[in-house]
């Protein structure tokens, strides 16, 4: 297209509609501006609108990660590329499921230049990646341009931010002109600690069913027991007569005052130090505030507070006293792509809260309040003997308690080993 006539100050006058400019149809210096930001290379001069895409006509995705970054570990890739995904699953029905094949629907590649599907990459800065919407051969796979400086930090461009926005496109969704948006075009690395807006949840639903046992909105965490079809089903009687089941597992577990808490699904035990007798029932019925489940939680014993969270999201608890709203994981100081945590456990000694995520950790520094620095590191490096993922843990008498499916690893934090094993359903006296 030549940059005069009326054909191309159209295209320039949709832009900058879309962008929320001066409609002169002029390259002036805010429009050149907003072109030379970093952005997803998805040709959408033509797409401004709010018309969703095709998509695919299933609900069971597979995606397979081809060439890889050199500025990442392949572990690490690996989990952000998942959690980039999951955020589109949370939201929706859909289901992502990793293959080792090129057959997947969508294939995830870093590459540069020119590779191979007519839109090369051109250099560092300006086009980040591209993504092509659902169908066969080439659709939903995504590219990134590996000349790029990829992180999982604010340095850079943040993989899980980028990945995300691009997976919005390989499953339909077009560029939106909502600055608050996931699927907006530049790049920005500050987000809020929930990457999709309500307008990306309504988008993504409107392609796919919204997520079973979830509002059609956001917050996420805002659930009833009228739509919560845990809390009708025989979920909380299967629980009670289980509690000695071999397989017991645990979402979360906490000490808060002289007691501990055994977090699962939306079910809640406690056991206090000095007595046989165990409580048990729905978390709402103990804090009538929390009504969904629990993946991690911790005690803060000079605080008096326990801090529960589910997903990217905490409530800080003293007594059974939910204390105010839930607050944004990123208050930590994660990184903004840390949408959720597997365990976290406070070290009394050391005054450090410990999270725990696939096969990473953090270590916070309460004192601070700020996180410690050269985290993330690998659980095996420093938990020898600790090599896979962590459901739950607690540090009790010294040591720390792993729990890891039914069994529970008792850990000598100062002599980095583990001491023994038992099994997670003995902790409520089976």
């Amino acid at each position: 297209m030549k940059r005069s006539g009326p054909a191309f100050t159209s295209k320039v006058k949709d832009m900058q509609i879309f962008f929320g400019l001066n409609a002169t149809g002029v390259l002036d210096s805010d429009t050149l501006e907003v072109m030379g930001s970093p952005r997803c290379g998805v040709p959408d001069v033509e797409e401004y609108s709010h018309i969703q895409g095709t998509r695919w006509n299933k609900n069971v995705i597979t995606y397979s990660i081809g060439r890889y970054t050199r500025d990442l570990p392949r572990s690490t890739v690996d989990s952000l590329v998942e959690s980039a995904f999951s955020v589109w699953a949370r939201a929706s029905s859909l289901t992502f499921v990793r293959s080792h094949t090129r057959n997947a629907d969508i294939m995830v590649e870093f590459v540069t230049y020119e590779h191979g599907d007519l839109y090369p990459f051109d250099g560092p800065g300006g086009t980040l990646a591209h993504a092509f919407g659902p169908g066969l051969g080439a659709g939903g796979d995504t590219h990134f341009d590996d000349d790029e400086h990829w992180t999982a930090g604010e340095t850079g461009f943040n993989l899980f931010v980028v990945a995300a926005h691009e997976f919005g496109h390989a499953l339909g969704l077009k560029h939106s002109r909502n600055p608050d948006s996931l699927m907006y075009p530049t790049y920005r690395s500050s987000r809020p600690a929930n990457l999709l807006s309500r307008e990306d949840v309504a988008n993504i639903n409107a392609l796919y069913s919204p997520a079973r046992g979830r509002p059609n909105h956001l917050p996420r965490y805002n659930w009833s027991s009228q739509n919560n079809p845990w809390m009708s089903g025989s979920l909380f009687p299967r629980l009670m007569q289980n509690r000695c089941a071999p397989d017991l597992t645990f979402d979360a577990v906490s000490t808060l005052g002289d007691a501990t808490f055994f977090f699962r699904e939306r079910y809640l035990w406690i056991k206090h130090n000095e007595q046989y007798d165990i409580k048990e029932g729905p978390i709402s019925n103990f804090m009538p505030k929390i009504e969904t489940r629990i993946d991690a939680a911790f005690w803060v014993p000079r605080r008096s507070t326990a801090y529960l969270i589910h997903e990217a999201m905490f409530w800080t608890v003293k007594g059974s006293l939910v204390k105010g709203k839930p607050r944004a994981l990123s208050h930590f100081g994660f990184p903004v792509w840390v949408q959720d945590v597997d365990a976290a456990v406070h070290i009394v000694k050391t005054g450090r809260t410990l999270f725990f995520m696939h096969d990473i950790y953090w270590s916070y520094n309460e004192n601070r309040r700020v996180m410690d620095f050269g985290f993330p590191k690998y659980i095996s490096e420093d938990f020898p003997g600790v090599n896979t993922t962590i459901n739950a843990a607690v540090h009790k008498e010294g040591f720390i308690y792993f729990f890891v499916g039914p069994q529970v690893y008792k850990y000598d934090y100062s002599q980095k080993l583990v001491v023994g094993v038992e099994k997670a359903n003995s902790w409520l006296g089976c």
